[in-house]
């Protein structure tokens, strides 16, 4: 399976803890054995989904941080960037109305530059 057909798959599955098999006695399948694996590689499946979609700015590059060691950075960013995703991140880079920015602001008024002041 290519890195970016499981990213689709991963995205569309919702975001949450990997299902467990339905009997801890049972012998888990090869599909959920590789969706186990596979999950502790991916930093977004190990963490909280919310901090990918985080209002603070600190947790947004937390996010960010986490995204530098994921297998399939690369991936996510092109899939984002082609589905116009309207927030959060993804690829290790933060989309604000569909659109790449460098860093995401706080909530507050906008701060003051040379230019404004009069």
């Amino acid at each position: 399976m290519r890195l970016t057909t499981l990213l689709d798959t991963l995205n569309q599955g919702g975001s949450g803890p990997w299902p467990t098999p339905s009997s801890t006695t049972a012998r888990p399948t090869e599909a959920e054995t590789f969706d186990q694996l596979v999950a502790t590689l991916i930093p977004c499946r190990e963490y909280d989904a919310e901090l990918w979609f985080a209002e603070s700015t600190s947790d947004v590059e937390l996010a960010k941080s986490l995204c530098h060691e994921c297998p399939i950075r690369q991936g996510c960013l092109e899939g984002a960037i082609a589905r116009e995703e309207p927030w959060g991140v993804w690829g290790g880079e933060v989309f604000i109305g569909g659109v790449v920015v460098a860093r995401k602001r706080g909530r507050g008024r906008p701060r003051k530059d040379e230019f404004s002041a009069a």
